[in-house]
């Protein structure tokens, strides 16, 4: 809904959404540094002026409920108001056991999530679209085992705990040749996060070994987007254009305390940092019909980070990047129901600052990134309006590829093994991206995805390791989906879903590489209009995978350097039930 959460997790929690939109490739002329290679956009239910209530309630395995309602609809007193409210409790065990305090919810999962949105037209040529919302995620963090299972032995379990509220406001004035646009929003987060470093306690190693870490942080964003937009394309209008200007103000201050005990030897470790950073951007975009068939695109962005970093060990920077992308886009429609698309773009990222205790001045900042994306596909409705299908192409070259790799400077100290970003030479990717719809019967729709991914380091050396050839991080060769939903006429329906991907490397910094992973999901149950129920599975078949992985030393007398990962989500299965009033 506007409101911009990059750099921020958690926050993107599902209730009440109406989509999420995935835009692929570089965004640089809209979006500028927030979308080097994509974009992940939420936008939940617009409010309407019928009435509209919802309640929602679920339980699983692992001790999982949630709780949620909307109601909406028309503001009294006015024509074209509408507002629309939404709230739920979600909660959950959080699928580990903690076998030394013999407990079962440390890393629990306790999110209440709260929006609001109204809809306002004061005249003809005013529209206002108000967003709100406030997330409560207290939620523990236990997820760490020595022998990677979903059973922890630690004494201190932390807590990924977050507190985000923030609100935009989109004003929207028609003027007779143009619109003009201005979009407004602020973000406020408080972050708690902390774990046990050493993953156990003294009884289990035999030793005294005792590491624990804990990070406060605050972040806040202030956005300003304001421009003019033309009528769209049409058959009497081939010009179309937009004009605009963006500011970005982001303030963030880290509290770490990183602390522990191993023999005799003790270690307290306090940072604090401040840092903030504004962007300047002028972008625009000219698109023009060439014919009935034909059209082109020009897209263009010009924008400035000016950024400050101070820490309480006296480290100091004021770094200023300088990023100019865009694109170049033509299209042509063979028919009504197939078109092919080629693109050129150039995208950036700015460059930041790697926020720890551990991290060693020389690897406190890194640099911008930028990307050029060579992409063509088509789009086609075939079998008459049965069958949707895109096929895309894509060739891309990363410059200062910014990349994510880890170092443990001290064999003795777990919380010295940290991630940190990093810029290698230059990378290379490319390969396709393939989706279907088939609506087979009246009853019966299969949907299909599918990815393939070649990705390489080009001169890339980190320490003695020459990764020049080596496959980029988190980057499977392929991912597939594949999803089969069955609907009756009664209301009775069944969906499966099936999902999976290749082997991966977690690191630059190292050769361990995740597992290939195949998950199926399941559904089934009666949707009728004014109430609807249904069993699911997620994980059904309860697929061992992994979330995280890491390659360090953690064990002591002599802490070898060892692979471990973090699990994902068992088997789950629950019920969920919807009731509807209007």
């Amino acid at each position: 809904d506007d409101i911009d959460f990059s750099g921020v997790g958690m926050v993107a929690t599902l209730f009440d959404v109406d989509q999420v939109e995935v835009l692929r490739g570089p965004q640089g002329t809209r979006y500028g540094a927030n979308a080097l290679g994509g974009l992940i956009k939420i936008k939940t239910r617009e409010p309407q002026r019928d009435f509209d209530a919802t309640t929602e309630a679920s339980v699983g395995q692992d001790d999982a409920w949630s709780v949620g309602a909307v109601v909406g609809g028309p503001i009294t007193g006015t024509d074209t108001g509408a507002f629309r409210i939404g709230v739920q409790q979600y909660e959950s065990d959080g699928f580990r056991r903690n076998a030394f305090l013999h407990r079962d919810d440390t890393n629990g999962r306790v999110e209440l999530t709260a929006r609001a949105r109204v809809h306002f037209e004061p005249s003809n040529r005013w529209q206002v679209d108000v967003s709100v919302l406030a997330l409560d995620l207290d939620n523990g963090y236990d997820a760490f085992a020595i022998d990677n299972s979903r059973v922890t032995q630690s004494d201190h379990p932390g807590s990924d705990s977050q507190r985000s509220s923030g609100g935009s406001v989109d004003l929207r004035y028609h003027a007779s040749a143009f619109d003009v646009v201005s979009i407004t929003a602020y973000a406020d987060s408080d972050i708690d996060y902390g774990f046990d470093g050493d993953w156990g306690n003294n009884a289990f190693w035999g030793v005294p070994y005792d590491f624990t870490t804990s990070i406060v942080r605050n972040r806040r964003t202030f956005t300003q987007d304001l421009r003019l937009e033309s009528p769209a394309l049409s058959t009497d209008r081939p010009l179309a254009w937009i004009a605009g200007a963006y500011v970005r103000r982001l303030d963030e201050s880290n509290d770490q305390l990183d602390q522990g005990i191993y023999l005799s030897d003790v270690t307290f470790n306090p940072l604090k940092s401040d840092y903030w950073s504004m962007n300047y951007a002028l972008y625009g975009q000219l698109d023009w019909a060439l014919s009935a068939a034909c059209e082109m695109s020009l897209g263009v962005r010009a924008e400035t980070r000016e950024a400050e970093y101070q820490d309480s060990n006296g480290e100091h920077y004021t770094p200023t990047d300088d990023m100019f992308g865009g694109s170049l886009t033509a299209s042509y429609a063979f028919s009504a129901t197939r078109r092919w698309y080629a693109s050129l773009a150039r995208g950036f990222k700015s460059g930041g600052f790697n926020i720890g205790a551990a991290i060693t001045p020389d690897r406190r900042q890194y640099g911008p990134e930028y990307l050029w994306n060579l992409e063509t596909g088509l789009k086609a409705m075939l079998a008459e309006g049965r069958l949707d299908a895109d096929l895309t192409l894509f060739y891309m070259e990363r410059r200062n590829e910014q990349v994510q790799t880890s170092f443990q400077f001290d064999p003795t100290d777990p919380l010295t093994f940290v991630f940190y970003t990093d810029n290698a030479a230059q990378g290379r990717n490319y390969g396709l991206e393939a989706s279907l719809h088939w609506r087979a019967t009246d009853r019966l729709s299969v949907d299909t995805s599918l990815g393939l991914l070649r990705s390489y380091y080009i001169d890339y050396m980190f320490g003695d390791r020459n990764l020049d050839g080596r496959e980029q991080t988190n980057a499977p060769s392929y991912q597939y989906s594949v999803g089969v939903t069955w609907r009756h006429p009664f209301g009775w329906m069944a969906r499966i879903g099936v999902s999976g991907r290749d082997a991966y490397y977690y690191s630059a910094s190292n050769d361990e590489r995740a597992r290939v992973a195949t998950l199926v999901n399941a559904k089934a149950g009666y949707e009728g209009e004014r109430w609807s129920v249904y069993a699911w599975g997620q994980n059904v078949f309860d697929e061992d995978y992994s979330q995280l992985g890491f390659f360090f030393g953690d064990e002591p007398p002599d802490f070898p350097s060892k692979r471990y990962t973090q699990a994902g989500d068992p088997r789950q299965l629950g019920v969920t039930a919807q009731w509807r009033f209007r």
